[in-house]
């Protein structure tokens, strides 16, 4: 967890361990950066507002090379912030103050999405190939830096090539919630996917939209 605030990070601190999670606290962005990109963490918990860098600052450095579950906490509620956030690669948003009880729900939310199954296989489509275990996904023979979130809306796709996927379903395989109605999430992930899968060989686009209904791939 990266807060400046301690005595946040101790209280959620206590609630995370009694619900059998082991939590590192690092309290300013610079150190929070070193920590995330040394550990092997199955989470990130990141404050927006943060010395040395802002919560926004070490999320872009993060998602240069790892792609860890994170979810971003912020006191100022924002829509922008959380817009921002996502843009930049959060998995999920959490506005401050939050209840403790809540945070555990979306960190098991986002651990759970993240859980290797019994039925991991790999799957190509094109010149793509995901491993939908582990969620990397490969262009040809380069990998692609995508996040927790982006993978799985990539692999419900590519799970039903061709197919349309309502936005529903995408957003409760991927995002482990129903889509609102003024809820921009999904489309803020979609639009980070597309941009990293670019475009087809010929020139099409990878993912196609129906306007109100959904996404497919193909």
């Amino acid at each position: 967890m990266i807060d400046d605030d301690q005595e946040l990070c101790e209280l959620l601190g206590s609630w995370l361990q009694a619900e059998g999670f082991s939590l590192t606290s690092v309290h300013d962005g610079t150190a929070g950066l070193e920590a995330a990109r040394d550990g092997n963490y199955e989470a990130i918990v990141l404050d927006m507002m943060l010395p040395g860098m802002n919560g926004l600052e070490v999320l872009r450095a993060l998602r240069q090379t790892c792609n860890t579950p994170l979810l971003m906490l912020s006191a100022r509620g924002e829509p922008v912030d959380r817009i921002l956030g996502l843009e930049l690669g959060a998995d999920d948003y959490l506005a401050k103050p939050c209840d403790p009880r809540e945070l555990v729900a979306r960190l098991r939310a986002l651990l759970r999405r993240s859980t290797p199954t019994a039925d991991d296989q790999t799957l190509q489509v094109g010149d793509l190939r995901m491993d939908t275990g582990s969620l990397m996904v490969w262009q040809q023979d380069e990998l692609l830096p995508l996040t927790q979130t982006e993978a799985l809306i990539l692999r419900e796709l590519l799970e039903h090539p061709g197919q349309l996927i309502d936005r529903q379903t995408l957003s409760r395989q991927a995002l482990g919630k129903p889509l609102g109605p003024y809820d921009r999430s999904l489309d803020m992930h979609m639009s980070n996917l597309r941009r990293k899968l670019g475009m087809h060989p010929d020139g099409r686009n990878r993912i196609q939209s129906v306007r109100g209904r959904g996404y497919l791939y193909g």
